[in-house]
């Protein structure tokens, strides 16, 4: 065998592993909308934690806490469908700008209620309610703004990056908010959301326009109605949507996790627990370099869904505490395969027209399925016990998936190169970008 005259330098392998940072090079919206975003999240992990805890002072119930969840679902719902009508619409970048500085004012209240002698209970409920409507008009938005300014052959890499945005700030916003929220109090941590509301619009104003397409429908029940018939028919984006809400229904225990850490006599694991999850995620984030080479994504979904699943299952099983929370951080690196490649689909295939409207219902799919998950772990956890309720739902979660996968071959059969919409999405865009250039030419 004769030696390869151009061998790889040292270390090319493991540079391969590292993420793709294409789309931060390549797009300056790209990079001012991922900081706005890690800035902003930062913020409202503040928040996420002053809240409730806000609540849980003037109260003492928790069950006047858990309503915070109630208060949220519904308008997130009705509101990212409309979101996503709203976003094809009109421009994204005006949309997210007007509802970033609606966030803003909500942190504001917050700010104010928390400074009078005795802060109020009831507005409490009513920014979570409002928070989570602005939420769902904004993340539509957000979702579809990145096919445009993202290459097209850049977007699982992009996917990728603003996947670690997330995950970072979802490990060290909590942390950095217990330690705000006890050490300055309440009203620092929502005046420092407010400052970061602050900061995010003032990035986003550097943003290009993302006007509608000329033809663009109004949003309307009919519009929504429009994207549901349009995500019908593309079976393997229905697949997508059924995994996901089969990996989260059977198989997210976060609910019984208090009750996991006591039956394995390791009450001071429960942070960890909660945060295993994302430390898988970021450990695939930060080992992503590879997944721009995968074709076969729908392929990818259903097996990182399984490995989900088949995680969970084992550390329903397992006696030790550390060989639970590593199966959950297994878990959540596979949860991250899946995501990623969902999310690829979705950006490579989805006509520009209806790609708001098809963010409306991913957002559907993504909200409502961890909290019917909550209710399943728990409700079962009461019924057989808490091990078997994390197991047992594991293993529902791998046989729904292997079902899923029978059912649905467009999904299995999904290739990135051959899919006549992914094709047709990127020759769209190829063209828009050779009239771009003869335009600034002339």
């Amino acid at each position: 065998m004769t030696d390869d005259p151009h061998p790889p330098p040292p270390g090319a392998r493991w540079r391969a592993l590292l993420p793709d940072l294409a789309p931060w090079r390549s797009s300056r919206d790209f990079r001012l909308l991922w900081t706005a975003g890690l800035v902003t999240s930062f913020g409202t992990f503040l928040t996420m934690v002053a809240l409730p805890l806000q609540i849980k002072e003037l109260t003492g119930s928790a069950l006047a806490v858990g309503a915070i969840g109630a208060v949220e679902l519904v308008p997130l719902i009705v509101f990212g469908l409309y979101g996503g009508a709203l976003a094809d619409a009109v421009d994204r970048r005006k949309l997210i700008l007007l509802t970033e500085v609606g966030l803003g004012l909500l942190s504001a209240l917050l700010l104010a209620n928390s400074l009078l002698p005795d802060p109020m209970l009831w507005p409490l409920y009513v920014v979570a309610a409002l928070t989570s409507a602005l939420t769902g008009l904004q993340r539509p938005a957000i979702d579809s703004i990145t096919v445009r300014i993202v290459p097209h052959d850049q977007l699982t890499a992009a996917a990728a990056l603003s996947s670690i945005r997330w995950q970072l700030s979802a490990v060290a916003g909590p942390s950095l908010a217990g330690v705000v929220v006890a050490y300055a109090g309440l009203p620092f941590a929502y005046g420092l959301d407010l400052l970061t509301f602050a900061v995010s619009v003032l990035l986003g104003l550097g943003l290009a326009p993302a006007a509608p397409a000329h033809d663009a429908e109004q949003p309307s029940l009919r519009a929504i109605a429009e994207g549901a018939r349009y995500a019908w028919r593309r079976k393997e984006l229905l697949g997508t949507y059924a995994v996901d809400m089969a990996a989260m229904l059977f198989a997210f225990p976060n609910a019984i996790f208090p009750f996991l850490a006591d039956e394995l006599d390791a009450p001071w694991s429960l942070g960890l627990m909660y945060a295993a999850g994302s430390v898988g995620s970021i450990a695939v984030s930060l080992t992503s370099g590879w997944a721009s080479r995968v074709h076969r994504h729908g392929r990818m979904v259903v097996l990182s869904a399984a490995l989900w699943g088949a995680a969970m299952a084992v550390a329903g099983w397992l006696p030790s505490v550390w060989l639970v929370l590593l199966c959950l951080a297994v878990a959540g690196g596979a949860d991250m395969v899946s995501g990623l490649f969902r999310s690829t689909m979705w950006n490579q295939t989805i006509p520009d027209e209806l790609r708001g409207r098809l963010a409306g219902i991913e957002l559907l799919s993504y909200a409502t399925g961890p909290q019917l998950g909550q209710v399943r772990a728990g409700g079962m956890a009461g019924l057989v016990g808490v091990r078997a309720s994390v197991w047992a739902g594991g293993l529902a979660c791998v046989a729904s998936i292997g079902l899923l996968a029978l059912t649905l071959p467009k999904l299995m059969a999904y290739d990135a190169r051959t899919d006549e919409h992914a094709r047709r999405v990127r020759e769209r865009r190829e063209a828009a970008g050779a009239r771009a250039a003869d335009s600034a030419a002339a």
